[in-house]
């Protein structure tokens, strides 16, 4: 790595060469090109600081190995090159997006084809976290998708369709179900409060383990909120005190409507505690980091 920018509008990473997005040119025969054959993980920063970074890229190589891919660069290695590109962007306020793939070579299904090394992408652009101070709008869709849900796959044909449908109705979010059975949505985890209690899917192969999920029920816990990881079908859904998603970019937030109907509203300030804690963990890790810029 020889290219030592700093106030730059974007940076990328691509097997040992580093440029701007636009810059950066990728093999044809990237396997990630014609199989989506890779994983891949993303976080948001505050003040240039990437939220749960360590939980991010641990999932990242758990991901990998789920589907026999070494990530071509040692973990901490990875957490130094993230950190030191979100120091060199412009903007605070970013998206770091990592991805490993089988490598590159001559297109054929078998692993023997993909040139005996992964390829390591990485990537941070000026994004920012959705508002916790606005309502949110969903639809319903049948989760048709394979069972390999969880683990966090380039492949993402399905989350583009959904997403597609949502804004096609005027909402910003597709909540997906099994019959009646509530998964998840197509780029995030959904939860209900119900009694005073949160209740959320459990960690099958149905959904994908959220790095901000782990962290809402964690506080929960920790604020004396009962949680219960069972699953919850639509109709407890649409009944539910209230609704709210999270994900990397959502650190908890509040659903409205769902398919045109009002949905919650029935415990705004269970809710408020919870999207404050988030808050103010974001800020805990800002300080954590900005204190000691050689983490």
């Amino acid at each position: 790595m020889t290219r030592e920018e700093h106030g730059v509008e974007n940076i990328a990473y691509y097997n040992g060469k580093i440029a701007s997005i636009e810059e950066m040119m990728i093999p044809m025969n990237e396997r990630s090109s014609y199989f989506g054959d890779g994983v891949y993980d993303a976080m948001f920063t505050v003040e240039r600081v990437p939220l749960q970074l360590d939980d991010h890229l641990r999932r990242f190589y758990r991901s990998a190995q789920r589907i026999d891919i070494q990530v071509p660069m040692p973990f901490e290695e990875l957490r130094a090159m993230v950190l030191d590109f979100c120091r060199r962007v412009d903007s605070p306020d970013q998206m770091v997006y990592v991805q490993a793939t089988r490598g590159v070579g001559m297109r054929g299904h078998a692993y023997r084809f993909a040139g005996g090394k992964p390829s390591l992408w990485v990537f941070v652009k000026p994004d920012m976290l959705d508002p916790m101070d606005r309502d949110y709008a969903c639809i319903t869709l049948e989760d048709t998708r394979y069972l390999y849900c969880d683990i966090k796959t380039i492949n993402l044909l399905p989350s583009v369709l959904y997403t597609q449908r949502a804004e096609e109705a005027g909402c910003d979010e597709a909540i997906l179900h099994r019959g009646e059975r509530v998964t998840e949505c197509a780029h995030s985890n959904v939860h209900i409060l119900k009694g005073g209690a949160l209740q959320t899917a459990p960690c099958d192969n149905l959904i994908l383990p959220g790095i901000t999920r782990a962290h809402r029920i964690a506080q929960c816990r920790e604020m004396g909120i009962e949680v219960i990881e069972e699953p919850f079908t639509v109709a407890q859904m649409m009944a539910a005190d209230e609704v709210f998603f999270t994900s990397a970019s959502a650190l908890c937030c509040r659903i409205a409507t769902i398919d045109g109907k009002p949905v919650g509203g029935k415990a705004p300030e269970l809710l408020r505690r919870i999207q404050d804690a988030a808050w103010a963990e974001a800020m805990q890790e800002v300080r954590a980091i900005n204190g000691h810029k050689d983490a």
